[in-house]
């Protein structure tokens, strides 16, 4: 067979196709316009290489276009595998059969760490698995440069180090050692390196073509031959007697001048390479048939962004530039860099999630117009996952190739939980995320579940953390008789059912292997359900078997670990696998990477991540080479692949309808514009010209969830009936009224209680609860005469109290010195205070009720202690371990626990205690610093106490008249204490948003 029209001149032949014509519609419609006139057959025998395999789909369905809609058989399209995407080439024929099979990626990887963790004295390092694995990636990466460039590591050794830092040397010993051992364990194995099997298939099939050519139509399309494998058969391809490659995007207009200067951050660098090393100029290109109508705004946007993105050295004469352009289209009319610019806009996000916000608005609104496609290109795979969360809220599902990290997957996520849970299997987060997980049944049915999940989750999840499975389960065991409490027996049938999977965990190291293992089997007993379980289904749950099943079965290499590096092992290993879930998606949206955008088109196109270190990304820091020690090498420089951004870039800003998109700040910080952008609007403002915007697309996304009118909510006073308004009160309760009467409200009244939070820091807590408990038990056991060695027996009981309460054992060593020197004061304050032989009452309960016009009303107190002298005063002190509320605190009214407590003692409201005139109002403040404790009188014994309880007891009297009266429980009513004392309650109210809009200043 012989084609025409494309093949009729002589070989090489070397096309392009413009970066602003969409590249697979014009390389399908050239190849048909060819080839279909031949035959029905002629097309489907030709043969296309793509550089990769969504390319290789593209262009399949641009033959669809190409056919304007009839059935056609279009060519063989075989993806190139570009070595720098991973991607393997095609297998034509026999050619495979005398290599050797690749080794997996995982087994490579497991393989890899193990040769690092065997060799660490080497970096003198001692490695966990996790960092073994960090080191072993980078050494993978090493060596498949090596071998993408067909560089022999001999060279190492003739390195010349000079003046460089020693841990280079230390990395070039390395290295040898590794280049040695390393494909002395694949022979072992039978297996070769993936990228050197890939240089290997590339070098044979160039060399059967070039021997062999084949006679039939052959195009290589789209690459840009960046590893010398590829550009070697890319230049066979082009010598055959029906080949041809196709570039994407050559600038054949580039002043030659500044072509001389193309480096490897210019976005012709790669293709310069090329045509270089194929022997070829620029001259010998031509364009692709198809692409060849003239487009005067394509053809001046081209211009433009490639003056834009000309070499460095040649920026300096932009407006020489400019003015040349506007010369070349005087005969048109038209300013070039006006109608270059027509359909490109820029728009300025705030920060990533409103840039994410915006792209998904954008594409969103060409869905208003049938047929219309848009796609997102963006190289940050975070950023492609947000966009598609955020067309979720419409329904939208865009085609994507970032997919989802394994590690955000459900799976993933309970995978990474369980792993958690085997370093610390009380860690109550970890337990109540893990049976909250949509995957977890336990065999149980929904409603069953259920129950027992909210019966553990109240009675022993939530509150300071147990130590141990017998704390929480003797913890169940006491609240069975609490009827706050429900379904404690089911909880204990849970809780035991957790502690047989999560056994407690050996702190010793174990292979990798056997701790997956035990992970799997974890995860298969939480997720089995009445009906079986799905865990491992779908490619979330494919994905996470392959990796379980290649930790079980291919990591005898790596070294032995505990279940804490294990999940660091995991978290990275998940991190690194992408999931791509297929499924129904939209068939007008996409979202692409870069190197896709570069074959890909479509009638509206996002260009996104145009922040430095995200496009381009900076240059990866190699734990093992220099930037010296690679050129030695004879390695590419790390600025190679800003090149190879920089092409797809132009390649996306010359659609017809481009829109730019970054943002001001990423991950809190400021972001530094993309130099590419940059250069676009320096070059604009040269011309007198704005980079055209859509504010209105800003505007849509932050109004998209904001309310139309900014209404901050007022104080809440809630007026609940005289019938519900709470008659009896605790002293502590009145301090609430008096300072927030919303948080009694909602208390009192709501009974809305507080819900203690999981892993509950327990400090605060604890020292109040043990200092109480402390001096309750050392009253009682020593109600007299003082022991001599009274601080030893009040340390001892402090820290007893506190490992009670829940502390952690870390928290008491620190607090055993504390403890030490508040005991000694403690010993040293009761040797005082006993001196006169006065009676002492802890803990002791009184009440007093007082005839209101609205009724009866009762106030309750609960001394911490009680002191009656022989002269009949009744001195009463609190205990504090923080700061005691100050002289003009209590007179005033704000903490009336003392004074109110005074009152009820000297009413009698203290059974057994009399009628005693009131003492010292006295709170103790021990802390164990310096000072150790500190006594904090309030009132002093007589005339000043009695009249404090007094004022107590008329303040009380009028505030409760005033409640029955038809008072409000208004929030906040001393807001002097809103930053000193938080209610638990201030986010029921709203406290932070009426108090922040003026509403109560003039109060």
């Amino acid at each position: 067979m012989s084609a025409s029209g494309l093949f009729t001149g002589p070989a090489p032949r070397w096309f392009t196709i413009p970066a602003y014509r969409p590249f697979v519609h014009d390389l399908a419609q050239g190849l048909f316009d060819t080839l279909s006139h031949l035959g029905p057959e002629a097309l489907s025998q030709a043969v296309v290489l793509t550089p990769t395999r969504r390319g290789a789909r593209a262009l399949a369905d641009a033959f669809i276009a190409a056919g304007g809609g009839r059935a056609v058989l279009p060519p063989q399209i075989r993806p190139l595998g570009d070595l720098d995407e991973g991607e393997p080439p095609f297998e034509p024929g026999d050619l495979a059969l005398d290599l050797p099979a690749a080794i997996g990626a995982l087994q490579r990887r497991f393989e890899l760490t193990r040769l690092v963790k065997q060799h660490e004295a080497k970096l003198n390092r001692d490695l966990d698995a996790a960092a073994a694995l960090e080191l072993a990636d980078a050494l993978g990466g090493f060596l498949d440069s090596l071998q993408i460039e067909e560089v022999e590591g001999d060279g190492l050794a003739d390195l010349v180090l000079g003046e460089l830092a020693e841990h280079w040397k230390v990395s070039r010993d390395f290295l040898q050692t590794a280049l040695t051992e390393w494909p002395k364990r694949l022979e072992t194995m039978g297996l070769v390196d993936v990228t050197r099997r890939r240089v290997a298939l590339l070098r044979k099939l160039a060399e059967t073509w070039t021997f062999h050519p084949p006679q039939g139509v052959l195009i290589a399309a789209g690459s840009t031959g960046t590893a010398p494998a590829t550009a070697d058969l890319l230049r066979v391809i082009a010598e055959l007697p029906q080949g041809a490659v196709v570039l994407p995007g050559l600038d054949r207009n580039l002043a030659k001048e500044a072509w001389v200067e193309v480096g490897e951050q210019h976005p012709q660098g790669a293709m310069k390479r090329l045509l270089d090393r194929a022997g070829v100029t620029r001259e010998d290109v031509a364009d692709w048939p198809a692409s060849a109508s003239f487009q005067s705004r394509g053809r001046w946007r081209l211009r433009v962004v490639n003056e834009a993105l000309r070499p460095p050295e040649r920026t300096a004469d932009w407006l020489s530039v400019i003015e040349t352009l506007r010369s070349e289209a005087a005969e048109e009319r038209i300013d070039p860099v006006v109608e270059g610019l027509k359909g490109f806009s820029v728009v300025t996000a705030r920060a990533e999630d409103e840039a994410a916000t915006v792209a998904a608005l954008l594409l969103r609104e060409v869905l208003e117009t049938p047929g219309k496609t848009a796609a997102l290109v963006a190289p940050d795979q975070t950023l492609a996952r947000r966009v598609a969360a955020k067309l979720a809220r419409w329904g939208v599902a865009a085609d994507s190739s970032a997919g989802w990290a394994l590690s955000g997957c459900s799976c993933g996520v309970l995978a990474g939980l369980v792993a958690k849970a085997l370093v610390d299997p009380l860690d109550p987060i970890v337990l109540l995320a893990i049976l909250k997980h949509p995957l977890v049944r336990l065999g149980l049915d929904g409603e069953s579940l259920e129950r027992q999940r909210t019966a553990l989750e109240l009675a022993a999840l939530r509150g300071p953390r147990k130590t141990t499975w017998d704390a929480l389960e003797a913890q169940l065991g006491r609240r069975r008789e609490d009827p706050k409490f429900q379904d404690v027996d089911q909880a204990l049938v849970l809780a035991r059912r957790l502690r047989e999977l999560f056994r407690d965990p050996a702190d010793e190291a174990r292979p990798p292997s056997e701790i997956a293992r035990r992970l799997a089997h974890a995860m298969e007993s939480l997720a089995q359900g009445e009906t079986g379980d799905d865990l491992w289904a779908g490619h979330g749950g494919e994905a996470l078997a392959r990796l379980l099943s290649g930790l079980m079965n291919e990591s005898e290499g790596l070294p032995h670990t505990s279940p804490r590096g294990f999940a660091d092992l995991l978290t990275r290993l998940m991190a690194g696998e992408s999931v791509r879930t297929g499924g129904a998606t939209h068939p007008r949206l996409r979202i692409l990477g870069a190197i896709e955008a570069r074959l890909t088109r479509a009638d509206r196109l996002i260009v996104a991540g145009l922040e430095e270190g995200v496009w381009p990304q900076g240059a990866p820091l190699d734990p093992f080479l220099s930037r010296p020690m690679r050129k030695q090498l004879g390695l590419p420089p790390p600025e190679r692949r800003v090149g190879l951004a920089a092409h797809d870039f132009a390649q996306a800003a010359c659609a017809p309808e481009v829109i730019l998109l970054h943002s001001e700040r990423r991950e809190g910080a400021p972001a530094v514009k993309s130099r590419w952008l940059w250069r676009l609007e320096t070059l604009a403002r040269g011309a007198g010209i704005d980079l055209p915007g859509r504010p209105e697309v800003l505007a849509w996304a932050r109004a998209l969830d904001a309310a139309d009118e900014y209404r901050p909510a007022s104080r809440p006073a809630p007026d609940p009936p005289l019938a519900d308004r709470p008659r009896r009160m605790a002293v502590t309760r009145i301090e609430a009224l008096t300072r927030d009467p919303y948080s009694v409200w909602a208390r009192d009244i709501l009974k809305l209680y507080l819900l203690d939070r999981p892993d509950e820091a327990v400090e605060a807590r604890a020292r109040g609860t043990a200092i109480h408990a402390a001096f309750e038990r050392f009253a009682t056991d020593h109600p007299t005469q003082l022991p001599d060695d009274a601080a030893d027996i009040f340390e001892a009981l402090y820290l007893a109290e506190l490992e009670a309460a829940g502390m952690p054992h870390e928290a008491l060593a620190r607090e055993a010195a504390l403890a030490r020197e508040a005991a000694a004061w403690v010993a040293e304050l009761e040797q005082r205070r006993r001196a006169d032989g006065r009676a002492i009452y802890v803990e002791k309960s009184g009440e007093l009720t007082l005839p209101l016009p609205g009724g009866p009303f009762t106030v309750t107190a609960k001394a911490d202690r009680i002191e009656i002298d022989p002269q009949g005063f009744g001195h009463i002190l609190d205990y504090k371990t923080g700061k005691a509320p100050s002289k003009k605190v209590v007179e005033t009214g704000f903490s009336p626990q003392l004074t109110l407590t005074a009152a009820i003692l000297q009413a009698g409201g203290f059974k057994g205690l009399g009628h005693p005139e009131p003492g010292e109002l006295t709170y103790l403040e021990i802390t164990g610093r310096k000072p150790a404790g500190r006594e904090e009188v309030r009132a002093l014994p007589g005339d000043e106490s009695a009249l404090a309880a007094a004022n107590a007891y008329e303040g009380l009297a009028r505030l409760i008249g005033q409640f029955d009266e038809g008072r409000r429980y208004v929030s906040r009513i001393a807001p002097q204490f809103v930053k000193l004392h938080m209610s638990d309650y201030d986010h029921l109210a709203r406290v932070f948003e009426w108090s922040t809009s003026g509403e109560e200043e003039g109060e």
